[in-house]
């Protein structure tokens, strides 16, 4: 109900002053209640618009759910809330060229087979940019959308298992979408699915299941993203020419994940992220050929419990000009000759013990790393409980030491970077 001001003074008496009083106040606490009337007349109002038309809301809360049928541009002008009540999906953009900005959007449903979402987009070249979505299960949904805009927006998921939460952002059968700038926290993933040459850039992920998650989505790119506090980072499936660029992931470290995994993606690139404090920074299948390798290149690879896991055959992939600092196991194979054709070139080692007697920057011995008793551990997993274990290091130093048999190498750098 609106408020409505009286200008009649009360008569007398204490009593009718206070009621007075408290009636200005709830008025005064409440300045932009909106009337019964508008929240049920916002759809009415969307199709009153004209097509390329602009309807700016008026500060208030309004009814979902809405539905958008042509290109228009909807502005609540920061300050228009749109509830859903806790059914289904809160706006509808089924069109193409229109703009949805500054409104609050929240109480979606909570059936994933639903996938009810704070906004569906079911169309091309739409603009979305700048809303805040809160309590909703599915964040942003685009089904069959191309040349999509989202950005700088925030998503916030329900409070829910990790599992059973909807995806912050989801693209299917969509195509050169960019998705930049947006905050998103408390969601299950980021995903893209039979999604070609879309790119995410730039975006803040915290509190998720997979950050970002490409499967059969050739070309996408993902870069200068922050993602933490994740269960594992960015996952590339079945998805050729991806490209993992500046990003920066930390605290990966749920269920074994890894920061960037690629499985069966050929001509991949890794360029210029930084990997702090995960389980695994890179987990690595061979490729599919020789002609489409991996290339992983001036990364940062630190403080995590694994630099690079690699497994599959011999592998071909160029690792160049990384840094790996403080690891506690700078690269690991799933066995011996795994990963043994792999290109190692000027990488920073934090282990290195040779010297650069020339000052050349390079150092004058390869860094080489080999199976010791660690292969205990990689080829018996159970036994990793025991990795660091007094018993275990005395083991690894002895078999360093006075070898029983040869070790197998599995890596050699023959220029190593001395900073």
């Amino acid at each position: 109900m609106a408020c409505r001001w009286s200008r009649a003074v009360p008569s007398a008496g204490a009593f009718a002053f206070r009621r007075f009083f408290a009636a200005a106040l709830l008025c005064a606490a409440l300045p932009f209640a909106p009337s019964i009337e508008a929240a049920q007349d916002l759809q009415a109002l969307i199709d009153a618009a004209p097509p390329n038309g602009e309807l700016r809301l008026p500060p208030g809360r309004y009814a979902g759910p809405v539905r958008i049928d042509k290109p228009l541009t909807l502005d609540g002008q920061g300050r228009a809330v749109i509830d859903n009540g806790g059914k289904g999906t809160v706006l509808t953009l089924h069109a193409s060229g229109a703009v949805v900005r500054g409104l609050a959007l929240r109480g979606s449903g909570v059936s994933n087979d639903a996938m009810d979402a704070g906004i569906r987009i079911e169309g091309d070249d739409n603009l979305v940019e700048g809303n805040v979505l809160e309590d909703v299960l599915f964040g942003m949904e685009i089904q069959q959308g191309d040349r999509n805009r989202i950005r700088g927006n925030r998503i916030t998921g329900k409070n829910l298992e990790v599992g059973l939460r909807g995806d912050g952002i989801r693209l299917w059968n969509s195509r050169g979408n960019v998705v930049e700038g947006n905050t998103l926290a408390r969601v299950r993933d980021v995903t893209l699915a039979n999604s070609a040459g879309n790119r995410i850039a730039a975006n803040r992920i915290d509190d998720a299941r997979y950050a970002i998650h490409a499967v059969f989505s050739p070309g996408t790119v993902i870069e200068r993203n922050r993602i933490s506090n994740t269960e594992t980072g960015i996952v590339v499936l079945y998805s050729e020419g991806a490209a993992i660029r500046g990003n920066r992931l930390r605290d990966v470290s749920g269920g074994g994940g890894a920061c960037v995994t690629f499985k069966d993606s050929g001509e991949g690139l890794v360029e210029g992220n930084d990997f702090l404090h995960c389980a695994t920074g890179l987990l690595a299948n061979a490729p599919l050929s020789t002609e489409r390798v991996l290339t992983v290149r001036e990364n940062v690879f630190a403080f995590n419990t694994v630099g690079i896991f690699l497994y599959g055959e011999q592998g071909g992939h160029r690792i160049t000009r990384n840094r790996f600092e403080n690891n506690l196991s700078q690269v690991v194979t799933s066995g011996p000759g795994v990963g043994s054709a792999n290109v190692w070139h000027a990488n920073y080692w934090s282990d290195y013990q040779g010297f650069d007697r020339n000052h050349d920057g390079v150092g004058d011995t390869p860094y080489e790393l080999n199976f010791y008793a660690d292969r205990i551990w990689m080829e018996i997993p159970k036994a990793k409980f025991f990795a660091n274990s007094p018993a275990f290091e005395l083991l690894d130093f002895l078999e360093r030491l006075a070898p029983f048999s040869a070790p197998h190498t599995i890596l050699r750098d023959a220029a190593p970077r001395m900073n």
